[in-house]
């Protein structure tokens, strides 16, 4: 399995089920979608529950329940994972962006940036979502222009939900490559 780094092995690994507790059953309960077992990415950070536990609500929330339709949700988590350049984020979220309505060829063109022609091809509320995300990446803030663009658009909970969106991705991209996090076998 590839890791989030390459092919180095997982610094901490997942837990294995032979070593679950009630809480740490409990924990991931909620992760195992489909009758799937949890991903790594879960049964990597139930090591730590207290952790776990905190982080869960807020990661759902902005998953879930954000303002943020779950198309333009995910091409944003796209490009944060192609920015962060976290094997793990992008293959983890590409099927869930073409469930949402995203293509193949947009899940690919979510590696361009302002400037590459591909990126262009995108309508202008979509580079303006993916505008954000890069600034918010490079300055850890959005620059006076795309802020008005977005505020063309989105609502003022919208704009504050990618906000959190982008910092949400981006701190699960550094979790899941320090840790090396390994992508599932398909």
């Amino acid at each position: 399995m590839k890791s989030a780094m390459g092919n180095e092995s997982p610094r901490v690994p997942p837990l294995p089920e032979a070593e679950w507790t009630e809480e740490t059953r409990a924990l991931l309960q909620p992760t195992a979608m489909g009758g799937a077992p949890p991903r790594n990415i879960f049964t990597t950070l139930v090591r730590h529950p207290l952790l776990f536990r905190r982080w869960m609500p807020f990661g759902a929330y902005v998953l879930f329940e954000s303002t943020l339709p779950p198309r333009e949700r995910e091409l944003v988590i796209l490009r944060v994972g192609r920015l962060c350049r976290s094997d793990y984020e992008v293959a983890q979220h590409a099927p869930i962006a073409l469930a949402c309505g995203v293509s193949d060829a947009d899940v690919q063109r979510t590696a361009a940036g302002p400037g590459d022609a591909a990126f262009d091809a995108w309508s202008e509320p979509d580079q303006t979502l993916l505008r954000a995300a890069g600034e918010l990446h490079a300055d850890q803030q959005i620059g006076d222009a795309t802020w008005a663009a977005l505020r063309a658009t989105w609502s003022e909970a919208q704009v504050i939900d990618l906000i959190f969106l982008v910092g949400q991705y981006t701190m699960v991209a550094m979790a899941l490559k320090s840790l090396r996090v390994q992508v599932e076998a398909p």
